[in-house]
């Protein structure tokens, strides 16, 4: 009927565990000010890795010194050679970033109506070289199609006279 001393003591050190496991977390569940700060803390630790992360990619991708020497003057020159393409790649580039940035609120009640129009404008401007675009491509293709099969048969033609002329001469 009994249970030996020792077991029993064992059962009472993992109870008497179990209920500080349980009493630590209840306390920590009320501390809100630690809670708070553990939280910081994991955010804390997961910008510095973020930042970390993204210094190594962008100092895996900076280019070397003479690298961007190079460039510069590969730039200095084309702009020399050819200044007015410069100026519209370049704003090319600015209408490009400045659709992909999000408005502001002061922007549609400066702009309103003005930027929407401007805005569809340009959509359909760009759906329209797209379209033209494919259009010219698929005439290349047919044209190259074109080409490619007359070479065929000229040279087929020039292939059966050549044999012709062998097995009769």
């Amino acid at each position: 009927m009994g249970q030996d001393p020792s077991v029993i003591r064992a059962e009472i050190e993992e109870t008497r565990g179990r209920v500080g496991d349980e009493v630590d977390a209840l306390s920590y569940k009320t501390d809100v000010g630690a809670r708070m700060g553990d939280y910081v803390d994991e955010k804390k630790e997961a910008v510095k890795s973020k930042v970390t992360g993204a210094k190594d990619a962008v100092t895996g991708v900076v280019p070397s010194s003479g690298t961007i020497k190079r460039g510069a003057t590969e730039v200095r020159t084309t702009a020399e050679r050819n200044p007015l393409g410069l100026v519209i790649g370049g704003a090319a580039v600015g209408f490009v970033i400045g659709t992909l940035i999000p408005q502001t609120r002061v922007e549609n009640e400066q702009m309103g109506d003005v930027s929407d129009r401007l805005m569809d404008a340009a959509k359909s401007t760009a759906s329209e070289a797209v379209d033209r675009g494919k259009q010219v491509a698929g005439e290349a293709a047919t044209a190259a199609l074109d080409t490619a099969k007359e070479s065929g048969r000229e040279q087929g033609e020039e292939l059966s006279s050549t044999l012709k002329e062998r097995t009769n001469g």
